[in-house]
């Protein structure tokens, strides 16, 4: 079969270095999609030295002479979008080629308020959120309350429907003593702010799939990770979208034509917020971790939790998703450690499991079970092919991927476009 349709997915909480393949594999597309997410989440792209971070717009858009479309799927931010543009231009990268779906919903800024006031409710139980508008925005979308970007271009009805969702939040935003919104202020900015993108809206599933049956490959990416996926995800420490199944959703291609699908792999594990983090490391290690690879988030600056790999996790998102290849990520990161360990089962409750319990309380009560193995000293970070990587850095990798029982295609050995091997290409 040829493979012409790939989809990109975070295999685990998100971080995993999406970003760098979308914008290496672009090359090969004609077509980049965002299918799913908002800006609560970047892909850092780093191109000859110098890092360039985005949140909404597909990181495709550094590829030359792409059509770069924003799904269906995706939530958006106007501001954060206009922002966006408008520091591609100033870095000499065309946006002429961008096209955002007519059925992408609108963030609003009451959206991002309800956000914090939700996040100040929770207290002690917060969810983690970015508090970017992203959870009430898709809540109105499923509400059937939402704001559509084909709803931007009739002020009338524009106006109807921001006064139907004003009229409940206005009333929550008094009762805690917060500003309320002038529905027909609101929607007579976001009318003004429509009239900006209007000539780059389109039909997603129509311009998708005609070029499709005109021969040309499409490549998706998504944001976040399998594991903050809010049906397969550590519920309720997730996203407020679905990252795996919104592929096909989130685009409007029927599920059947995609084809291909490389999961993005942390050669460790990372993760913002709360939730259950069995193979977590809770010593100075994980300081070390975070430091050598940066890990603190691209759009909150929050330090991550650091922890080893964990090979449950990562079984159970191949299962869910369907990826069938592997990238492997900040392996770079671990040179200099002595032992490194995998986690290959859980201990709950005196018995070994090897699946992720549904309740959190279960989850948090899991202890790992360790495999561990020599580590290596080496800086692998000009390792242009397998053959050149340290010993004990290929048992690693040749066991990630035994017990995966998926193939490793690619290994990122640094943050820049070069510093990829294609195994076996």
């Amino acid at each position: 079969m040829k493979k012409n349709i790939l989809g990109i997915i975070g295999s685990q909480y998100g971080d995993e270095g999406k970003g760098k393949f979308i914008d290496l594999l672009s090359e090969d597309y004609d077509v980049i999609v965002r299918y799913q997410g908002g800006d609560n989440a970047g892909h850092t792209i780093v191109i000859d030295g110098k890092k360039h971070k985005l949140r909404l717009i597909p990181s495709g858009i550094f590829a030359n002479n792409k059509d770069i479309v924003i799904g269906n799927g995706v939530v958006i931010n106007l501001t954060t979008l206009f922002s966006e543009i408008d520091y591609l231009i100033e870095n000499n990268i065309s946006t002429s080629n961008l096209y955002i779906s007519n059925k992408a919903h609108i963030i609003f800024d009451f959206h991002i308020e309800l956000d914090k006031l939700n996040e100040e409710n929770k207290g002690s139980n917060k969810i983690g959120t970015t508090c970017r508008g992203i959870g009430p925005c898709y809540t109105d979308k499923a509400a059937r309350i939402g704001i559509r970007v084909a709803d931007l271009f009739d002020l009338d009805s524009l106006k109807e429907k921001v006064n139907l969702i004003l009229s409940e939040k206005n009333q929550l935003f008094a009762k805690y003593n917060k500003p309320i919104f002038d529905a027909e202020k609101v929607a007579n900015q976001y009318y003004l702010l429509g009239q900006k993108i209007k000539d780059k809206v389109i039909d997603c599933s129509v311009f998708l799939n005609n070029a499709i049956n005109n021969g040309k490959k499409i490549l998706l990416e998504g944001a976040q990770g399998v594991l903050l996926d809010i049906d397969h995800g550590t519920y309720p420490f997730v996203t407020s979208s679905n990252v795996t199944s919104a592929i096909a959703g989130g685009s409007g291609i029927g599920i059947t034509k995609i084809n291909n699908l490389l999961g993005i792999v942390k050669a460790y594990t990372s993760r913002v917020g709360s939730g259950p983090f069995v193979s977590e490391i809770h010593n100075e290690l994980s300081t070390y971790i975070r430091e050598r690879g940066n890990e603190y988030g691209t759009v909150t600056k929050r330090p991550r939790r650091i922890g080893w790999i964990d090979i449950v996790a990562l079984k159970y998102a191949i299962n869910v998703s369907g990826i069938n290849e592997l990238a492997i990520t900040l392996i770079d990161v671990l040179s200099g450690i002595d032992k490194i360990k995998l986690c290959v089962g859980y201990m709950y409750e005196g018995k070994e499991i090897n699946y992720i319990p549904p309740s959190n309380n279960e989850y948090s009560k899991c202890d790992p079970i360790y495999i561990t193995i020599d580590g290596w000293k080496e800086d692998i970070s000009d390792c242009k092919d397998v053959h050149s990587l340290p010993e004990n850095c290929k048992k690693y990798l040749l066991l990630i991927q035994k017990l995966l029982a998926t193939k490793i295609s690619y290994i990122s050995v640094g943050p820049d476009r070069n510093q990829t091997i294609k195994v076996g290409k």
